[in-house]
C-alpha cells in the first residue's frame, strides 16, 4: 500500500459493510486463517481483533473501501466476526466517483482484475467480502511465497502477478485437484529466468552475452 495518510484514524466497522477493492481471494489461504481462528483461545481471539486493522479508504456514499486484509476478513466472517477496527487511511468521499477511482488506481488500492486475470470496470467489483471469487492461482502464489519460491515484497498485489505468470504454466486441475503436487510444479517455475520481472523474484540471473 502507498500514499498520503493524512487522515489516519481508527474505527469500529461491520465487517458486512467492508466493501472489497478486488474480485478474487485465494480460498486455501482464507482456510488456513479460518483454522487458525478456530486454535486461539477467547483472549487470543480478542488479542487478533485488536492488532488487525483493516486499512481502508472512505470514498462514494460514505462506504469504507478495505484495501488489505481481504482474506482475512472473509475468514472471519465465515467464523461469525461481525466488528473490526478500520484504519481509515483517506477521505475521499467528497470525490466525483471517477475521480474517486483515479486516485484509487493512482495509489495502488484497488486490483479490478477477475479469477482468469482479466479487468474488469470497477463497478464489477464485489459488494461485499462475502462476494470475492476464488482464484486457485492466488492461493498457488501464496502457497510459494511462504515455502520460499519468491520473497515477500512491500509491491501491491505482488501475490497476483505472480497467479498470472503461474496461470499458464500450472494446469488449473492440478491446482484444484493435487494443490501439493502444484505447488511442486510451480516452485520448478519460480526461478527461471522468464520470471525475473516479478516482484520479490529469487532467480539467478544470468549475465548478458
Amino acid at each position: 500500500m502507498q500514499g498520503p495518510t493524512a487522515d489516519v484514524r481508527l474505527i469500529p466497522v461491520k465487517l458486512e459493510a467492508l466493501r472489497p477493492t478486488q474480485v478474487t481471494v485465494g480460498y486455501h489461504e482464507v482456510r488456513a486463517k479460518r483454522e487458525h481462528w478456530k486454535s486461539l483461545d477467547k483472549k487470543g481471539r480478542a488479542q487478533a481483533i485488536s492488532t488487525h486493522w483493516f486499512p481502508a479508504v472512505l470514498g462514494p456514499r460514505q462506504q469504507y473501501f478495505v484495501v488489505d486484509h481481504h482474506h482475512l476478513g472473509l475468514a472471519l466472517i465465515e467464523e461469525g466476526v461481525s466488528e473490526v477496527q478500520a484504519m481509515v487511511l483517506r477521505d475521499l468521499s467528497w470525490l466525483d466517483p471517477v475521480i474517486f477511482w483515479r486516485m484509487m488506481e493512482h495509489f495502488q488500492w484497488v486490483h479490478p482484475f477477475g479469477a482468469d486475470g482479466t479487468r474488469c470496470d470497477y463497478d464489477g467489483l464485489p459488494g461485499t467480502l462475502t462476494g470475492l471469487v476464488d482464484d486457485p492461482y492466488r492461493s498457488l502464489a501464496g502457497a510459494l511465497r511462504r515455502v520460499g519460491g519468491y520473497a515477500k515484497d512491500m509491491a501491491p498485489f505482488s501475490e497476483f502477478l505472480w497467479a498470472d505468470y503461474l496461470r499458464p504454466r500450472v494446469p488449473e486441475k492440478r491446482v484444484r485437484k493435487n494443490f501439493d503436487k502444484a505447488l511442486e510444479a510451480a516452485l520448478a517455475c519460480a526461478h527461471a529466468q522468464e520470471a525475473r520481472y516479478l516482484p520479490g523474484w529469487s532467480g539467478t540471473v544470468h549475465p548478458a552475452r
